[in-house]
């Protein structure tokens, strides 16, 4: 046993060294491509913004100028953030980061945009798990089901066209998914009431958020 001691505390020493080595090198690569992967997260986003905000709408950084959406915002929206378009420092429209919840396979992230005079700017889907060749159909990529939204507005509390045409509204749905385009047809409709009832406070609170979604 004495024999073996050595050389256990050798391969040990070893070990210790290679696992040393190793997040030291993980920890290297992180801090050489940190950089990177934040260039790519903010020109992901400033494409995604320029998307649904058009350019000769806006003349700031929409992707500085955002807030977190405060909790007391009398909506049960799941509301992330929300980034302002100003052009000659007069609010134009706001891109609002939230969730369908309801989706056939769960959460569907939107990035919803609304000009100042309640029409939709356009709307983007950010990320779902819907099935594929059915509910996927909300990705722009798949579909311009999602362009449908550009240039609608609510006519009042009561406008019953916001739905699916089973459901008797103007929105299409998918043929064997209607589950899918109903809950983002749900959540813009809310987008939109909520930006209306709180227009004057979304752009009036100070930038408090940080550059990346």
């Amino acid at each position: 046993m004495s024999e073996l001691t050595p050389a256990i505390s050798k391969n040990s020493l070893i070990l210790a060294l290679f696992a040393i080595s190793c997040t030291a090198a993980v920890a290297i690569v992180q801090l050489l491509t940190a950089d990177r992967i934040e260039q790519q997260a903010q020109q992901k986003l400033i494409r995604q913004l320029n998307q649904v905000i058009q350019k000769d709408n806006h003349d700031n950084e929409m992707f500085l100028d955002c807030i977190v959406a405060p909790e007391d915002n009398n909506s049960d929206l799941l509301i992330d953030v929300i980034y302002r378009a100003r052009l000659n420092n007069a609010p134009t429209a706001a891109a609002i980061k939230t969730v369908a919840p309801d989706g056939y396979s769960g959460n569907i992230e939107l990035l919803i945009a609304i000009n100042t005079d309640g029409s939709v700017s356009g709307v983007r889907t950010l990320m779902h798990k819907e099935t594929p060749g059915l509910g996927d159909k909300i990705e722009r990529r798949k579909s311009a089901w999602i362009d449908s939204f550009s240039g609608k507005k609510l006519l009042d509390d009561n406008d019953s066209r916001w739905a699916v045409i089973k459901d008797g509204g103007m929105f299409d749905q998918f043929t064997g998914a209607t589950i899918t385009p109903r809950a983002v047809v749900k959540t813009v409709r809310k987008t939109i009431e909520y930006f209306e009832s709180n227009q004057e406070r979304i752009f009036s609170t100070a930038s408090n958020c940080g550059v990346y979604p």
